[in-house]
């Protein structure tokens, strides 16, 4: 558990210093500054999901996706605590670290901070944020484990 939490940790001050470096340098949303032929920096709140799903005005909606990511946090810990082997525990702490880093900005700005935007010409992967990106990592460690059982015997 300690690798989990310590993991979580590392992502959410990773994710939150990124974040507020954004938002100290950026001029507001909409911005954009091209790093590179396929890289640019953008300022944007996503007030839905993932890749902007189900993004509304409702004023219940932070609240409700909030309430969801801490809920899916809450289980994804026992779960690790049961099973602590393996890439389990790594997974899970990617995961919870990104899912309350924008648990964080759901609840102090307008939606999650997204500054990250990769392109090939005109078409734009939406954009994304280390605790986005860590969520990626983690799900993947966790399907990898599941299919491989990495640290368990089968009896």
């Amino acid at each position: 558990m300690q690798r989990t939490l310590g993991l979580a940790a590392v992502i959410l001050v990773l994710d939150q210093i990124t974040k507020a470096a954004i938002l100290a340098t950026m001029p507001g949303p909409g911005s954009v500054v091209e790093v590179t032929g396929f890289f640019n920096l953008v300022l944007t709140y996503n007030t839905g999901v993932s890749f902007g799903l189900l993004q509304n005005d409702s004023p219940w909606g932070p609240y409700l996706l909030s309430g969801l990511a801490l809920a899916v946090v809450a289980a994804l810990l026992v779960w690790v605590k049961r099973q602590p082997v393996g890439l389990l525990p790594y997974g899970i702490g990617l995961v919870v670290g990104g899912a309350i880093g924008n648990v964080i900005d759901r609840m102090h700005q307008p939606g999650v901070v997204d500054f990250l935007d990769f392109h090939l010409a005109e078409l734009h992967w939406p954009a994304f944020n280390v605790a986005d990106s860590a969520i990626v990592c983690g799900a993947a460690l966790i399907v990898v484990d599941g299919l491989f059982e990495m640290g368990r015997k089968s009896k």
